[in-house]
């Protein structure tokens, strides 16, 4: 957490408008389901529960890992955040200003404010641009001059290690994927951002280009003074990057807490299978059996109650007919530790289920 005192204790942002304990941005209540169609009249006849009323909040310079299976609701998530998918309800506040209202902030501000580092980092860049215009492809758009842009380009280049002499007029075939993914952190700086999303950015990168890319992920949030909402299935980088851990499960979130005490002390089954699911250097301690077998259930259709019930070995009757809930979200301190399980009791925050062996 250091990383976040510090950034609290430097000098106000020109930008910070609600202080440094205002949250940077804050979700309430999303909710998106994608209509299935069939017919002749293509009617709708079901739905897909994508992301099913998700709030959370994310302080200014932190790092908020999302983990979760892949169809849990991370990247759509992600999108619903940036705007590129339309919400079907719930409210976006950014630096305590509402997104979308006519007395907030609008789309164009929010865009400034906020950037995103897809996972797929050829297809995230133009294959009939050099590199050098693909970064100054935004400022241009935001009405910089040629040479502004041009200028900005080419020190974003040199913030993220690539020489702009050398890479500047190269096209992304011509790059590796370090150097794509390198030049996709170097377009969201580009609008001079307060809030990263990093969506899977580092799981196509062999394990010595990934502690590259991190270690400058970490060197450009402490100058920039960055947040960052990072998204991942590998455990192990969630928990170097990360200072709190959200965890997911059929599109809801089912336990938020700091990341040292959900690594070490999980509270619902779920994140411990998770957890018990991570490689162990040990040869001596190999798992005979998985931790967490079987696929979720089809978000089309949910279980009723706790939704993960259906896979859950401590399942009781109150799991199959009631939904746990997590509580006001929104209202918790970032050191409080929450889990959405009738098995943890509220007011010890134990679990009295045994945990998944490791």
């Amino acid at each position: 957490m250091s990383d976040l005192m510090a950034a609290q204790k430097a000098a106000a942002d020109p930008r910070d408008r609600g202080g440094p304990a205002q949250p940077m941005l804050i979700v309430d209540g999303f909710k998106k389901y994608f209509p299935i169609r069939a017919g002749l009249l293509n009617r709708q006849v079901a739905e897909v529960k994508a992301v099913d009323d998700v709030s959370f909040f994310v302080m200014k310079g932190e790092t908020l890992g999302i983990v979760g299976e892949s169809g849990c609701g991370k990247s759509t998530l992600a999108r619903l955040l940036m705007h590129l998918i339309r919400k079907d309800a719930g409210q976006l506040i950014l630096d305590g200003d509402l997104v979308g209202e006519a007395s907030g902030i609008l789309l164009d501000g929010l865009r400034r404010s906020l950037q995103m580092v897809f996972q797929d980092s050829s297809s995230s860049l133009n294959p009939r641009l050099p590199i050098e215009q693909s970064i100054a492809y935004g400022p241009r758009v935001q009405g910089a001059s040629r040479q502004v842009a041009r200028q900005q380009a080419r020190s974003l280049m040199e913030k993220v290690g690539l020489n702009p002499n050398l890479f500047g007029q190269r096209y992304a075939h011509e790059l590796s994927g370090g150097q794509k993914q390198r030049v996709n952190i170097a377009r969201a700086l580009a609008l001079d951002p307060r809030l990263l999303i990093l969506d899977e950015a580092v799981s196509a990168l062999d394990k010595s280009v990934e502690a590259q890319v991190l270690n400058l992920l970490g060197d450009i949030k402490k100058e920039l003074r960055l947040t960052y909402i990072f998204i991942s299935h590998d455990l192990h980088v969630v928990r170097y990057i990360s200072d709190r851990v959200m965890v997911m499960y059929l599109g809801q979130l089912v336990e938020i807490g700091p990341v040292d005490t959900i690594y070490e002390d999980p509270k619902h089954p779920y994140t411990q299978a998770l957890l018990a699911c991570r490689l162990n250097m040990d040869p001596h301690e190999r798992v005979d059996a998985a931790p967490l077998a079987g696929d979720p259930p089809s978000p089309v259709i949910p279980p009723p109650g706790c939704r993960f019930h259906t896979r859950c070995p401590y399942v009781e009757d109150v799991c199959k007919t009631t939904s746990p809930g997590l509580g006001d979200v929104l209202r918790l301190s970032p050191k409080q530790h929450l889990a959405a399980c009738h098995m943890v009791h509220p007011r010890s925050g134990h679990s009295s289920a045994p945990a998944f062996a490791a």
